[in-house]
């Protein structure tokens, strides 16, 4: 299968299930077996999501793209069995973070909500294609990509994780900013955002906020 055909929600969906480390392995960079260039697509989505994970405090070390050839098993063992060894010493997902367990839980689930946007963001404003690999790194790491972040997914991702929160019970701006780690203004930005979409209602001292 064409590693273009692997989708943010094979990945998390790995992660929610328990598993400690996500590898996907893939032709060389223009060496594509199809017509497609899906290994291209492949990198983008494993470096925003890479981004992502390290956002919500898992390892991004624990997804892990490598390029080879179908002819290289040897190098294909040799990998793998690194990644094993890697995945071992980092521990068990969550855990080797140091992530409580339901917090853990409710990050992934915000994230699975988000699936459909993220495949958006990809295809609209991540379809890059650059000359190296090394240029893919720089600009993932760059200031321009951390904008980015911040518009399109981490607004988005808080946003998900109040909202699976309030769906349990009402809350108020100081126990959201408990639960998530947000500032209160960061929180009351999020609550006030929400409310205009019709999303969430305050209750009428605006000390709690509950689904609408």
């Amino acid at each position: 299968m064409c590693t273009g055909r692997v989708d943010p929600a094979h990945v998390f969906r790995a992660f929610s299930q328990g598993m400690d480390g996500v590898f996907i392995g893939g032709c060389r960079l223009e060496e594509c077996n199809y017509i497609t260039h899906g290994n291209y697509h492949a990198l983008n989505m494993v470096l925003l999501l890479k981004r992502i994970m390290s956002h919500i405090g898992l390892n991004p070390e624990r997804l892990r793209q490598e390029f080879m050839s179908g002819s290289e098993g040897t190098l294909f063992v040799e990998v793998v069995n690194d990644f094993v060894k890697q995945v071992k010493e980092m521990g068990p997902l969550g855990q080797g973070e140091g992530l409580e367990e339901n917090r853990l839980k409710l990050r992934l689930r915000a994230i699975a909500k988000l699936i459909p946007y993220i495949r958006l963001v990809l295809n609209e404003r991540l379809r890059l294609q650059f000359d190296t690999l090394e240029d893919y790194k720089r600009f993932y790491s760059g200031e321009e990509f951390e904008r980015l972040f911040k518009e399109l997914i981490a607004d988005k991702l808080a946003i998900s994780q109040i909202m699976l929160l309030l769906r349990e019970q009402s809350l108020s701006t100081g126990e959201i900013c408990e639960l998530l780690s947000l500032t209160p203004s960061e929180a009351s930005r999020h609550l006030n955002y929400s409310a205009r979409q019709g999303l969430v209602n305050y209750a009428e001292n605006r000390w709690c906020a509950s689904l609408a």
